[in-house]
């Protein structure tokens, strides 16, 4: 059936109507009946509201906007540009990783930022690599890093600079010989909260069409698109007596869900999403946990250590949070944890000290002040104990004393104030030794055992490569019955996956059935490529006990799934090559260079299959263009040492094994291939 558009507006005029008449009463008319899920009464909660962006908001919010890009969630994101970036330049800004050998250097080409990575023996510069930076990420108040952007794929650049301190070094992650170079990855998970929602390509980890320029409006009020559209059309609310269902207005919610707008992304963690959800999914008023839980790490003793965004988890921590409230057993509207939280007069959010609108730098010392005050005064006097002298010296800052700033334990040279409100501490003489005692979920009060699983399987993957962590996913993670191995299967393949243990995880593939996993069981597109992965493993698995023939059909199939993956292309190019399908395998590699010029591992194996092809000229081209990017990528360092030999250049390929040894002695494979080159003497 068809509709005219005058039939349209009238049909949405009539339905806001009714949602005002059922849902815009006082809050006694709310609480009275039946009681309706927050989710059913926004209306930008519909599948069909879409974002608007920033630019449309300001057409009737000039002044908020104003204010608002200059907070750092204004400023979070923008191209690389003089007027971005916050660093200092100069021809002596240099950093050095002893771990890796490289030195980065920073600098202007005309209005383009670059950055130079080389390697020097003595004064000579044996080695220069120059990428350019497209993106800028941090407001400047702590940190400028900085990303580049090939065809989309989003990564990591291995500078940042450290506004307080005003210097440049590694970026946080990189330090201590864990240096990705260009190679990190930024996904949707990091790009969801650094940033507005982006255009993000399914199918893969990193890519994206286009990407907005900051956090916006819509972050924390939900898409715009029927608030625009109803004051287009006339319909107008008067919001000091009613709540406006076409939008979100945080300080209208409930407590706890005002909360989860801030924790989406000032709860940085663990986030473990739950089933068929993406990061995309959350919106302003729904419940966080219907989402995602966040998991983080608990440490005996350790009490002062937090990492940087970590502000809603700290502050729960604090006794004036915790007695604000009083648990609620009949919440306004249902799905509040733990059936609500009810307010004291006094009780304290985020917005009892924050404007979200108002930068911090803007914000005086007197409104967190009085925010304090609020609860802890009597006759106009503040409830302090300390000395007069030092109150004086402070200024009867309360945040000075009670939140003071420290280091964060994952982001170095920076500090911020420590959300974990309480009286000073002194710090103990003798420090107690760190006890990790398992990771706690802070927005979910009973997370189910297939989250905690998943919640240390990604601990080790994403944050700390400790054994102890697969022993404790293994506890919540049984296979005792058949019906256990097909409710934890893909788990427990991760689980024996990550232990090399590629018999386990075959044994669980036969428990299901090939034919099964491939047809049923693993066939749904994901946002975070769940499914793929798991098919990627299988391959893999297969691929590391010589079964080719399934390795391939596996790798295929996590391609079909996520085909803006290199890494699964890849694979699937070389198991072509294990079954001597060159040719197939060249379109394969070649494939993914057009798509992403920079993978290294792509410019590798099509030299390979090029020399294989006895096309030893392209074969060298191609491993040059990949140790421009990648000097030290081993498979690629063999492969070169194979075509020295290949062309009889038996001192070159020496040369070349003796660095290679130098780095790693042992490498196995470069042991043997010089001990044959001895043996049959060859140019030695």
């Amino acid at each position: 059936m068809q509709f005219s558009f005058r039939k349209i507006i009238l049909f949405i005029l009539f339905s806001t109507v009714i949602l005002t008449m059922m849902y815009c009463g006082s809050p006694s008319q709310q609480s009275s009946g039946s009681k309706p899920q927050i989710s059913d009464v926004y209306l930008n909660h519909s599948d069909t509201a879409h974002y608007v962006g920033m630019s449309q908001c300001k057409l009737c919010h000039q002044s908020i906007y104003d204010s608002f890009i200059q907070t750092g969630m204004g400023k979070s994101f923008e191209h690389a540009s003089k007027q971005k970036s916050s660093a200092e330049f100069s021809k002596h800004t240099v950093i050095y990783d002893k771990y890796s050998d490289f030195y980065y250097q920073p600098f202007w080409d005309r209005d383009s930022m670059k950055i130079m990575e080389f390697r020097l023996k003595g004064k000579d510069t044996t080695y220069k690599h120059i990428e350019k930076v497209d993106y800028i990420v941090g407001s400047g108040q702590h940190t400028n890093s900085h990303i580049s952007n090939t065809n989309g794929y989003l990564h990591q650049m291995p500078m940042t600079f450290y506004t307080q301190k005003g210097k440049w070094d590694l970026p946080p992650g990189f330090e201590n010989g864990k240096n990705t170079r260009f190679a990190r990855k930024i996904g949707l998970e990091c790009m969801s909260c650094h940033n507005a929602f982006p255009d993000f390509v399914e199918g893969s980890e990193n890519k994206f069409n286009s990407l907005p320029e900051g956090i916006n409006c819509e972050r924390c009020h939900g898409p715009g698109s029927i608030h625009v559209q109803q004051r287009s059309t006339g319909v107008k609310i008067d919001t000091s007596k009613y709540i406006d269902y076409s939008i979100v207005n945080p300080g209208k919610l409930p407590i706890d869900l005002q909360f989860d707008v801030c924790q989406r992304c000032h709860l940085q963690g663990n986030s473990v999403l739950k089933e068929g959800k993406s990061f995309f999914d959350f919106k302003p008023g729904m419940k966080l946990s219907d989402y995602m839980t966040v998991f983080l790490p608990r440490y005996k003793n350790a009490d002062e250590q937090f990492i940087m965004a970590s502000h809603a988890d700290r502050l729960k921590q604090s006794k004036c949070f915790i007695k604000s409230f009083v648990p609620n057993e009949s919440a306004s509207l249902k799905g509040n944890d733990g059936g609500g939280l009810r307010p004291y007069k006094n009780s304290l959010t985020c917005v009892t000290c924050h404007n979200p609108h108002i930068s911090v730098k803007r914000t005086g010392t007197e409104v967190f002040n009085s925010a304090c005050k609020n609860c802890h005064s009597g006759t106009n006097q503040i409830f302090c104990n300390e000395k007069q002298k030092l109150r004086n010296k402070t200024q009867d800052n309360c945040v000075s004393c009670h939140m003071p700033k420290s280091g964060s334990i994952d982001i170095p040279h920076v500090t911020v104030h420590d959300h974990f409100i309480r009286k000073p501490i002194k710090k103990k003489e003798v420090e107690e030794l760190k006890q990790f005692i398992g990771l706690y979920a802070v927005n979910e009060k009973n997370p189910s055992n297939s989250l905690k699983a998943k919640a240390y399987l990604q601990q080790y993957d994403k944050f700390e490569s400790n054994p102890v962590y697969l022993d404790s996913a293994k506890k919540y993670l049984s296979d005792k019955t058949s019906d256990d191995v097909k409710q934890n299967f893909e788990m427990l393949v991760h689980l024996y996956f990550i232990k090399q243990n590629f018999t386990r995880v075959l044994m669980y593939v036969n428990q299901l059935g090939k034919e099964n996993l491939l047809t049923n069981v693993l066939t749904k597109k994901s946002g975070n490529n769940a499914h793929a992965w798991t098919l990627y493993r299988i391959g893999e698995s297969y691929f590391n006990i010589g079964n080719i023939q399934d390795a391939y059909i596996f790798y295929k199939k996590a391609n079909d799934l996520a085909p803006y993956n290199p890494e699964f292309k890849n694979k699937l190019g070389s198991s072509l090559m294990a079954q001597s399908r060159v040719e197939e395998a060249i379109v394969i590699f070649s494939n993914i260079l057009k798509e992403n010029p920079k993978f290294v591992q792509a410019l590798n194996n099509l030299g390979y299959a090029n020399l294989l092809k006895g096309n030893s000229v392209e074969a060298e081209a191609l491993y040059n263009r990949a140790l421009k990017l990648d000097p030290d990528y081993q498979p690629l360092l063999m492969n070169v040492i194979g075509l020295y030999i290949y062309e009889k250049k038996y001192k070159d390929a020496k040369e070349l094994l003796n660095q290679v040894l130098k780095k790693n002695p042992n490498n196995q494979q470069a042991i043997q291939v010089l001990m044959q080159l001895k043996s049959m003497k060859w140019g030695v």
